[in-house]
Parts: structure tokens; C-alpha cells; sequence
């Protein structure tokens, strides 16, 4: 079967890369089973190996050639596949419904379309109560912003929103000569593991600050952060806010957002 560019495919070739990808999820050893939802199984590559394990399995894919397929040559997922684009999907719905279990947990994983790479990655963010894991194969660049350090230049917004609520790590490289067709870019596997506990400041205003403290990454906060604070004074001799955004951790923007909520 031929890869569509209208899906963003390319099939995985390599047999212990895929090996590699799905010995990377944690699965349980206590006897119960780990719930994982596979998104763009294609042709079933990856799939096949995570069959293998003591994992309850779904799968969703957007391509109905896919899908046919997958029904063809994977009797163990009878039931098991979902038509359609992962982005649209209520996560909440699905589970409740499928295994019939209230507030159940499941990983994420997958050879993710590099196109909605970071969308997948928000909506695991908004059911992170859900999801305590993700093991991904994206574009390397992407990759590495996801898990980069602050001081770096891949360290932005997906790193702090995604780091704020999952540890994550960069596991290892995929070159282009492992897939059919090649894409022009390298790929990179990584594995996120969710955080326990809360933010220590309100949330949704500390989307909004990375966001404004990243909207011009090399200057310093003190001109970013102006429509937050009207102490004009404060934003020129506080020497946090002679810092620049890429310099600063999760914990320090945690620490900004609640400077924020204090002058409120």
C-alpha cells in the first residue's frame, strides 16, 4: 500500500527500530493490563509488536485504506479500531465507552504524521489526567523542542507548557533511510511521563505568560511581559525581568505567573 501526502506517511521499514519504539512504553507487572491507544498504525508495523505485550490495545486511524487493512491482517484488534482523526476524538467518551471503565488511564503512542505532531501533544496536555505517558516518534527537530533544556535555542513554548505537567526524554534518532517513502527530515523517539501533583499558580494564566514571554523570545521580559503589569518601575529594577524567556525553567515561570496574579 502507497503512502498518501494528504495523511503525512511514511512507513517505518525497520523491524528493531519498531522493536525499539514499542519496548520503550512501561507497561504493568503487577498482572493487570496497560491501556494504550496507538495513533496512524498504518500498516500495522509498530502494531504488531505491541500486540505482544500485556497491554488492552486500540487503535485509531484516519486512513479508511488503513483501516481496512488493519482489519484484514490483525484479528486481535477486531473491535479494537477506531475510524477516524485522533484530533476529533473524545478521549473521555471513548475509554468510558469501550472498556466500560470510569476515569481509566492509557498511554498514547505511535509514529505520530510530523504535520499534527504538536497538536497530538496539546491534547494529550488537556487529558494529561487521563494519559500518565506518550512514546512518539516526531520530527527531531520537534523532538528536541519538546524536551529541551532551558539556555538552548529549542527550549520554547511546547517545552515549558509540556514539561510543566510531564518529564520528558529524548530517547534516541531515526535517520530517513527507515521509512518508505524517506521524508526529507530526521526523526527523533521520545518518551513523556506525566508529573504528579499541580501547578503552583492558576494555569490558564500561565499558558498565557510563556506564550507572551516566548511572542519575542530574545528580548528581555521587562518589554514582553508590559501588558501584565502597570508598576513600570518594578518591570525596569526587578532584575528577574531582565531575563530572557529561553533562560528561564518551568519552576521560574511558575514564579513569573504568580508575580502576574499578585499585581491583579
Amino acid at each position: 500500500m502507497r503512502a498518501k501526502k494528504s495523511f503525512g506517511q511514511h512507513f517505518l521499514t525497520n523491524e528493531d527500530i519498531a522493536i525499539r519504539i514499542a519496548n520503550a512504553l512501561t507497561v504493568s507487572t503487577d498482572g493487570d493490563k496497560t491501556f494504550v491507544l496507538e495513533i496512524g498504525p498504518g500498516q500495522g508495523f509498530l502494531t504488531k509488536y505491541l500486540l505482544e505485550k500485556n497491554i488492552e490495545l486500540q487503535v485509531v486511524e484516519a486512513d479508511l485504506d488503513m483501516v481496512d487493512n488493519l482489519h484484514q491482517h490483525f484479528i486481535q484488534l477486531h473491535g479494537k479500531v477506531i475510524s477516524g482523526d485522533f484530533l476529533k476524538l473524545n478521549l473521555d467518551l471513548l475509554f468510558n465507552s469501550q472498556f466500560s471503565i470510569l476515569n481509566s488511564q492509557f498511554s498514547i503512542i505511535g509514529n505520530f504524521p510530523y504535520n499534527i505532531s504538536s497538536q497530538i501533544v496539546f491534547k494529550m496536555l488537556d487529558h494529561r489526567e487521563r494519559i500518565p505517558e506518550m512514546v512518539g516518534m516526531f520530527q527531531k527537530e520537534m523532538a528536541k523542542r519538546i524536551t529541551a533544556s532551558p539556555g538552548g535555542k529549542d527550549y520554547g513554548i511546547i517545552s515549558v507548557l509540556t514539561q510543566a505537567f510531564y518529564a520528558g526524554e529524548y530517547l534516541f534518532s531515526v535517520g530517513n533511510e527507515n521509512f518508505n517513502p524517506p521524508p526529507k527530515v530526521q526523526s527523533g523517539v521520545i518518551r513523556l511521563t506525566r508529573k504528579e501533583g499541580q501547578l503552583d499558580c492558576d494555569e490558564t494564566l500561565f499558558k498565557k505568560v510563556v506564550k507572551q514571554a516566548f511572542s519575542q523570545r530574545r528580548k528581555m521580559l521587562r518589554n514582553t511581559l508590559k501588558p501584565f503589569f502597570n508598576d513600570a518601575e518594578m518591570l525596569m529594577n526587578d532584575d528577574f525581568f531582565k531575563k530572557r524567556p529561553e533562560v528561564l525553567s518551568v519552576e521560574e515561570f511558575v514564579e513569573l505567573t504568580n508575580k502576574v496574579s499578585d499585581t491583579k
